[in-house]
């Protein structure tokens, strides 16, 4: 059966866990990202896979090499996740790390590092936490634009490449918060690209936010880099105005969705032009059977699976 909702795992939203209170940094900066090796080279779309790292290690991503030249399987890694909290005290949103984000972070020198060097791009997913703070509900520009800040102070100090949006439960109104509106959303993604020009912002084309995108005569959805599809066995076009090169209407997720429909989104995508091809919770399992269904119709190529 295809799997039409995704069911992330979510104690993240609930753990004891540590606060991402950029301020008073956190148990060791790790500077800038580490400059990448040049892949090999590799022709198709752009592969990207989120990581449950309360269940799984990022380095699994880095594991998948193409049997045809060498180059890696995955462009972009997805640290899922960090989340956008409320502090009912100061009556504001801020940016929570849980322990097991917090220790990829900290650890970045063995977590991230190795895969930027393989030239792999390590982005972080921000989710709402059932707390009534959301991407759509800021109630000022300056309220949207020091949510940003933090964002991209997180971005530089742990040497990342990029944000990713992903607006799920966000429960808007819970501890007083406000209802979703139209400038929120615009007014945040103004300010993180105006912060961070060169990094990756992607959006998880899911929730308020994902549909506020424009407002007073400003459209953000050329400040994205990616668009994808939320839903996992599925086919569906991002309502988002970017090219086909950055849209991924393919969304798998590995070891759920069967291989059959993994190769028949694979092969939509290059027939139909898409340059985006979505994955998600990769794990530690030997998983080459799996990611070739895709990347034979992708990339031409089996995958190889090195632990």
């Amino acid at each position: 059966m295809l799997r039409l909702v995704r069911s992330r795992i979510r104690t993240a939203a609930f753990a004891l866990s540590a606060v991402a209170a950029l301020a008073f940094g956190g148990t060791a900066a790790t500077g800038a990202a580490a400059a990448p090796a040049p892949a090999p080279a590799k022709q198709g779309p752009t592969s990207v896979a989120y990581v449950e790292v309360n269940n799984n290690s990022m380095l699994n991503v880095g594991k998948y090499t193409l049997a045809n030249g060498g180059g890696n399987v995955f462009d972009v890694a997805v640290v899922f996740a960090a989340n956008i909290n409320y502090d009912t005290g100061t009556k504001a949103a801020y940016l929570h790390f849980n322990e097991n984000v917090q220790r990829v972070l900290d650890n970045a020198a063995t977590e991230i590092r190795p895969l930027q060097r393989k030239g792999i791009k390590v982005v972080l997913s921000v989710l709402g936490n059932h707390q009534g703070a959301g991407f759509a509900n800021f109630p000022s520009q300056q309220a949207a634009s020091a949510f940003a800040k933090k964002l991209s102070d997180a971005v530089a100090k742990y040497g990342l490449d990029g944000i990713d949006f992903d607006d799920e439960y966000a429960e808007y109104g819970n501890n007083g918060t406000g209802q979703p509106n139209d400038s929120s959303f615009v007014h945040l993604v103004t300010a993180l690209r105006a912060n961070m020009p060169d990094k990756i912002i992607s959006l998880y084309n899911i929730g308020p936010a994902a549909s506020r995108l424009s407002y007073g005569g400003v459209d953000v959805s050329s400040k994205f880099d990616y668009a994808w599809n939320p839903y996992y066995g599925t086919w569906q076009v991002p309502r988002v105005a970017l090219p086909k090169s950055k849209l991924s209407p393919a969304a798998v997720e590995i070891g759920r969705t069967s291989q059959t429909a993994a190769a028949d989104l694979a092969r939509r995508t290059v027939s139909e032009g898409y340059g985006v091809y979505l994955t998600y919770n990769l794990d530690g399992a030997n998983r080459s059977a799996d990611v070739s269904a895709f990347t034979r119709e992708l990339y031409g190529s089996n995958a190889v699976y090195t632990p």
